[in-house]
This record gives structure tokens, C-alpha cells and sequence, in this order.
């Protein structure tokens, strides 16, 4: 018996009804070792057994002391209460308010399985009830996202497949990773994965001959392995570096006049604007080391040898996660442009190699089980990390990708999958904004921070409590994913959840279709194993597949090449952009006239960066990366994530000569704070991390001292207290937590006690 999550397959081994092992699939070369933390996640205290019903709503209805979301005790009810309650108010709000009044925006990671994917089952159940306000985009990389369809008519150089790193080993004289390529992120990929294979394509690339150059503020960023030659730039630098990196080579002949010609379109005006002849500022190596802090000898001395020999460009996705974020993506395009290489085998540029596992593989294209989530009737959405925006301003306008919008008024919050408390920014903000609705409801099966603002919270079975099949597009294994326990207390699917409410609404045959979890397997199973016979792949019949556990499929024959054919034939093969080319220069952008995104790549300075004037009250810049120990939020009270814990707090990695100046030693609990709110952390110090930076990893449970409270003091160490919730750019709207100032102090006193797993239950 197999079964899948997001950072690997693996064996469930469980004695007694309990889980007590997962043991690594045989097949994965380099397993993770958050599978470890799987036994004690799903058998631990804040799991949420039955369903709950927060105190003062359930007394005295719906809108009822919103304030005290966070702080109220919950109230333990049947499952037809619960159910009874849930769909009374979604015959409310849209009887007096329109399906519109219903944000459905559930967004996080969730179940690694295809079936029992929480956004799916959410989004079929709405649309069925007549749609609902939705969200686009990712806080992964929205930014990104929206710049590379505008920019290369594609998103697949940031969510994959990318160029292959057998072809990179090959061919690769030079691999350069602006944002580092952190190994601890490619522990995991959505839908699961069967082998993790990143660290052998780097192990293999080095034993090569490639050479590694690591631009990022975090020198272990890059594998010791690697032995990188580390630049480490202030937080926020990169579209100037790679701006200065252009104008080297520009003003010493050495970018590809003809690749530029014939493959790109607006190089001519972009050069303008980065020698100078625009705005009267040439975008020199010495103009970009005034604002990244690196030596404009070692700018210039990069750029020389990227032209020298064949080289690839890693951006992280942390880069977009930014103000501005659409700009560094822009310049590193420009700058792949240039250098004249994408398309060729071990050359041009790679988004989020170090930021999720798969990218550089070497997967034939298969097809993958998929649960229909029909129509959505309502056309209102918002870009995903504009939900305090929308909750707090309903009826303002607001623009996106060149659409003038206006957010919807918004009733009712159904929250299924996912965790906002986690991957939203300026938290204190988003309690004001989740005061705003009259209801929220939520699915889950542990109580995280969004359970505890919720009004009624649905326990939701964990993945090993109920069959699926997991699969992922950058990923070569399909698994059997076999109920392997019972579900602990009430818990129930969200299948099941959300027939019993489609029941009581006289909606259960249009959500349901007749057909009971096994038979939708089968028949999601069938239509993927169709279109695989298509592309000449024989897979098993579902029975076959179900007793053996996983089907593999086969690797490419030859290495991939992102954009090859593009580079061979750019008339047959045209990009998806307006001119069929890559667009240094877009006219579409251009016509928005956004004056936070013009129509090439742009350097604009952040408001909250170490070159602005808040650096003199707020001194240190705050990276919130992703941990080592779990995926973002899930599994923190799993034991990995645990074990990391300095005094039960999250780490905070500073520099010691910070850490001096502050009186602060190894192992101290510290206050990091800035005008957002405060936070508790653990220092650790490190000199891998340069002077003016700390490094605080994102999914602490969100545990403040006073629930409830706007402002209180977290206790645990969750980082997005601090962040600033504003948008990257009128263009994408993307989230900007790595533009973050902040102070810190030693912590004196009596340390509080972290209660963020304590249930919030009144017995």
C-alpha cells in the first residue's frame, strides 16, 4: 500500500489503527525527511474531531461579534447542525446578496490527491450553487506569472517543464542563480512526487565542470556542494544588477545583435533606457553597485563571463515576491535576450529551479487525473493576494493586467483547503479585514489560525483516511493513494461535506452526478489513461493500477530544451505574444500607462528596502523564506518542524555582527518588530547570511498573546506580521512580503507560553 503527498510517496505503516511510520518509496533517490513528521501530524492534539460552531455566533447568529473572531471559545455540534447551519446561510447571502457575496478563493497546497483536492471539490460545489467570487494567480509567483504571458506568450519557464539538467551538465559552462537555489525547496511539488531529483542534476552539473555563481543575500542558498562563488547584494537589487550586467555587455559589443533581431522585438528603445539616452541615467556597473552594495569590478566581470561561455540564468520565485516583483523577471528575459542563448541545449534561463522540485527533469509529457470543477457562472475575481483589500474596500476599483475592476461586496467566506493565516501578509491587517464578513466557514483538519476565525468549522478527513490518486505534471509516478486508517472522530471528505450541503440544497445530483468516491477514481483514472493511449503510453486498467500501487511513466528519451523549436524556426514557431517574439519592449503594457510597470524593464526602488529612508528606524531587511522543516504552514507541530523550534519559537538566522550590536547571542529569544507588529523568534547566528539581513522562514502557526487582538505580541514567530500587504504593480497585484523592514532586540522577561496547538474548544 502506497500513498502520496506533496513532498514524496511513500509506505504507511500502521499498527493498531494508527500510523506509526511512512517509509519512503524505494523508487525516490533523495526522499525528504518531512515524511517523518506525517505520524505524529495526523494523530496530534489539533486535529479538529468534530464539527464546531464558533460561541457567540452560534448563540447569536450570523454577523454576530465579529471582533471576537480569534478569540472566541467553539461550541461542538452534530453533523446535521452543522450541515443544517452551513447551508441556511448559503441560501442567505445569495437569496439577499447574489452568489457574487460568496468569496470561494480557497487557495493553499492541501491534499497531494487529484479527487480530494480541496480548491476542486470547493469550486464544483459553488459553481453548482450558481458561481462565487474566485481569485487568480498565485502568491508562488503571480508577479511572474503575469509578466511572462505578457512578456514570453507563456508560463511555462516558471512552472515548468524548463531545460532539462542532463542538458545543462552537457552543454553549461556557467549556471548563474540570482535568489540562490535553495535545495530545502525542492523537497516538494504539487500533486507528489516519486523521486526527487534536483540534487543529483546539481551533484552531476558540478562533476561536469560547470561553475555555480550565487547572487543572493543567503550564501547556503546555494549547496555547499557547489562550491558557488557567493555576491551577495542587498535584498532588492537584482533588476539593477541585471540592468548593469545589460549595459556591460551592450557597451562592450558583446550581446547577440542577430539573436535579438531575429527572436526579440523593442531591444533598441530598452537599450536606450539602459545607456542612458532616455532618462539621462546610464544603467552602468558603478550606477548598479550604489544600489546592490557588489563591487561594480565583479558586475562587470559577470557579465563578461556569461557572454564568454554557454550560460544559464536561474531566477528564483522569490525575486517577484516583491514590490516592483514583475521587473526582475522582465530584466533576467532581457538579459537571457541578450546573451542571445535561450533555446540552445544548456543555455538560456530557468524561473524556480530552487523554489519546487521537477523543474529540470527529464518527464515524458503525460496527462494527469483531473475532477471537473464545471462553470463559473459569476465573473467577479480577485488576484489572490488582494483578499484585505476586497474585505475592507468593497465597491473600490482597482486595476489588473490592464482591466479596470472593482472589488465585490462580500458576505460570506467559504475557506476549504488552504490557510491564509499562513501565506497572507500583514496578518493584523487581515483580522480587521475578516471582521468584515457576516460569515466565514471553513473545512480543516487541524486548528490552524484560519479555523480559529472562522464560524463554523467542518472537520475535513486527512489524505490517509480516504482513497485518491496522486499525480503531478512535473513529476513521473501516479499513485494509489489507499485509505490506510480510519478518519479520526466526525471527520469527513470534503466530498462528502459538500454532497451532504448540495443534498439540503436540492443540488446533490448536479455535485454528485450519482457517483460515490470510488467511481469518480475510476472514471478520473479512465479519461487520463485514454488520453495517455492517445500520446502512445499503455496504462493498466484501474484495477490493475489500484493493486499495484503507482504506474511510472517513462523518462524522455533526449534532454528538454526550453524554447528550441522557438529558436530554430521563430516564424513556424511562434511565442503566444502579440509579435510572436519576446517582448523587451510591450506595447500592450506600455498602453496601460501604469506608472508602477512601464513597457520595458524598469528599475523603480521599493518603499521598504535597506536604500530607503525607514532603514534608519527599521535597520535590518527581513527574508521570509520558505522552511526546511515543513511545507509552508502544514506540519508544524509535525516532529521535524518541532525539533527546529529555538525555546518552541521559530529561528531566526541573523549575521553576528548584527547580533553583537543588538547584545544578542546564540540561542537568544528575540523581539522582531517594525510599525506592522511584533513578533518572538529564536536567534541563531550565522555568517551566511550578510550584514543588514535576517532570515526568517514562513508557517510558524500564527499564535498571538492576546487572541483576538489587532497588534498583540505573536508569541510563536510567524513573520507575516510583519510584511507589508500591498500589491506588486498595478499590472499583477502579486504579494510583496520580501520588501520588509524591521528591528530587533533582545527579549527580557518571562517568555510566554506557545499555545498554537492548543483547540480552542469548550469541553
Amino acid at each position: 500500500m502506497l500513498s502520496s503527498s506533496h513532498w514524496g510517496i511513500f509506505r504507511p505503516i500502521v499498527r493498531d489503527g494508527r500510523l506509526v511510520a511512512a517509509e519512503p518509496f524505494a523508487a525516490d533517490p533523495d526522499p525528504s525527511q518531512l515524511l517523518q513528521s506525517i505520524p505524529s501530524a495526523i494523530h496530534h492534539k489539533s486535529r479538529v474531531l468534530r464539527p464546531a460552531v464558533r460561541k457567540s455566533w452560534l448563540e447569536s447568529g450570523p454577523g454576530a461579534h465579529p471582533e471576537r473572531r480569534g478569540s472566541d471559545r467553539y461550541v461542538e455540534v452534530d453533523w446535521d447542525q452543522a450541515l443544517d447551519l452551513v447551508a441556511g446561510e448559503l441560501k442567505r447571502v445569495v437569496t439577499g446578496f447574489g452568489n457574487q457575496a460568496i468569496y470561494g478563493g480557497s487557495y493553499g497546497w492541501a491534499s497531494a490527491g487529484r479527487f480530494h483536492h480541496a480548491k476542486s471539490q470547493v469550486r464544483r460545489f459553488l459553481n453548482v450553487l450558481g458561481g462565487f467570487t474566485d481569485s487568480v494567480d498565485t502568491y508562488s509567483n503571480a508577479a511572474g506569472t503575469v509578466i511572462a504571458r505578457r512578456i514570453l506568450g507563456t508560463i511555462q519557464a516558471i512552472d515548468g517543464p524548463g531545460t532539462s539538467w542532463s542538458s545543462i551538465a552537457a552543454n553549461a559552462g556557467l549556471v548563474v542563480m540570482f535568489g540562490g537555489m535553495p535545495l530545502r525547496n525542492t523537497q516538494i511539488t504539487v500533486g507528489g512526487l516519486g523521486e526527487h531529483t534536483s540534487r543529483d542534476g546539481l551533484e552531476k552539473a558540478k562533476a561536469a565542470g560547470v561553475a555555480f555563481v550565487n547572487v543572493c543575500p543567503i550564501r547556503d542558498d546555494a549547496a555547499a556542494f557547489l562550491d558557488a562563488e557567493w555576491l551577495a547584494p542587498r535584498p532588492g537589487s537584482d533588476t539593477a544588477i541585471m540592468l548593469g550586467l545589460i549595459h556591460t555587455l551592450i557597451s562592450e559589443g558583446l550581446h547577440d545583435r542577430e539573436f535579438l533581431a531575429s527572436h526579440a522585438t523593442g531591444f533598441e528603445r530598452f537599450a536606450d533606457y539602459v545607456m542612458g539616452v532616455t532618462d539621462g541615467v546610464p544603467k552602468t556597473a558603478q550606477w548598479a553597485s550604489g544600489l546592490s552594495e557588489l563591487p561594480a569590478e565583479a558586475i562587470c566581470a559577470l557579465a563578461r563571463r556569461m557572454a564568454a561561455t554557454r550560460t544559464f540564468l536561474v531566477v528564483n520565485w522569490s525575486l517577484q515576491r516583491s514590490e516592483h516583483g514583475e521587473q526582475p523577471f522582465w530584466a533576467a528575459i532581457a538579459l537571457a535576450a541578450a546573451l542571445g542563448q535561450l533555446g540552445l541545449p544548456g543555455g538560456g534561463l530557468g524561473f524556480g529551479y530552487g523554489s519546487l522540485e521537477g523543474l529540470g527533469g527529464q518527464r515524458r509529457a503525460a496527462p494527469r487525473p483531473t475532477f471537473p470543477t464545471l462553470r463559473n457562472p459569476v465573473e467577479a475575481f480577485i488576484p489572490v493576494a488582494r483578499i484585505a483589500d476586497m474585505l475592507l474596500s468593497p465597491g473600490a476599483p482597482f486595476q489588473y493586467d490592464g482591466r479596470d475592476l472593482a472589488y465585490p461586496d462580500i458576505r460570506l467566506v467559504y475557506w476549504c483547503g488552504g490557510n491564509p493565516f499562513h501565506h497572507h501578509q500583514d496578518l493584523n491587517r487581515l483580522i480587521a479585514a475578516w471582521r468584515r464578513p457576516e460569515a466565514v466557514i471553513v473545512h480543516e483538519t487541524w486548528w490552524t489560525a484560519t479555523a480559529r476565525h472562522a464560524d463554523v468549522v467542518l472537520p475535513a478527513s486527512s489524505p490517509l483516511e480516504r482513497d485518491d490518486i496522486g499525480a503531478s505534471s512535473l513529476d513521473r509516478f501516479m499513485v494509489a493513494m489507499r485509505k490506510a486508517i480510519e478518519p479520526l472522530g466526525e471527520a469527513r471528505s470534503d466530498f462528502a461535506i459538500f454532497g451532504g450541503l448540495a443534498e439540503r440544497l436540492g443540488l446533490g445530483a448536479a455535485f454528485h452526478e450519482g457517483r460515490g468516491e470510488g467511481e469518480w477514481l475510476r472514471l478520473m483514472y479512465q479519461g487520463a489513461r485514454e488520453r495517455a493511449a492517445q500520446a502512445d503510453m499503455q496504462w493498466p486498467d484501474f484495477d490493475a493500477f489500484w493493486d499495484q500501487g503507482f504506474v511510472e511513466i517513462p523518462a524522455a528519451e533526449k534532454p528538454y530544451v526550453l524554447f528550441e523549436a522557438f529558436r530554430k524556426d521563430p516564424a513556424l514557431h511562434r511565442l503566444g505574444t502579440p509579435s510572436g517574439h519576446i517582448e523587451i519592449v510591450s506595447e500592450a503594457i506600455a498602453g496601460f500607462a501604469y506608472e508602477d510597470c512601464l513597457g520595458h524593464p524598469t528599475w523603480m526602488a521599493p518603499r521598504e528596502w535597506l536604500g530607503s529612508p525607514l532603514a534608519a528606524r527599521f535597520p535590518l531587511h527581513l527574508l521570509t523564506t520558505q522552511p526546511a522543516t515543513r511545507l509552508h504552514g502544514q506540519m508544524d507541530m509535525g516532529t521535524v518542524s518541532q525539533a527546529s523550534k529555538v525555546a518552541g519559537r521559530e529561528p531566526m538566522r541573523i549575521n553576528p555582527a548584527d547580533a553583537a550590536a543588538r547584545g544578542v547571542g546564540d540561542g537568544d529569544i528575540v523581539r522582531v518588530f517594525n510599525d506592522r507588529g511584533a513578533i518572538l523568534a529564536g536567534a541563531v547566528l550565522t555568517d551566511s547570511i550578510r550584514p543588514g539581513v535576517i532570515q526568517i522562514a514562513t508557517g510558524a502557526w500564527y499564535d498571538p498573546e492576546t487572541p483576538g487582538e489587532i497588534g498583540s505580541l505573536d508569541k510563536h514567530g510567524n513573520p507575516n506580521v510583519l510584511t507589508p500587504d500591498r500589491g506588486t504593480s498595478k499590472l499583477a497585484q502579486g504579494p510583496s512580503a520580501q520588501n520588509t523592514l524591521v528591528e530587533v532586540a533582545r527579549f527580557e522577561g518571562a517568555v510566554p507560553r506557545v499555545s498554537a496547538f492548543d483547540p480552542p474548544i469548550d469541553s
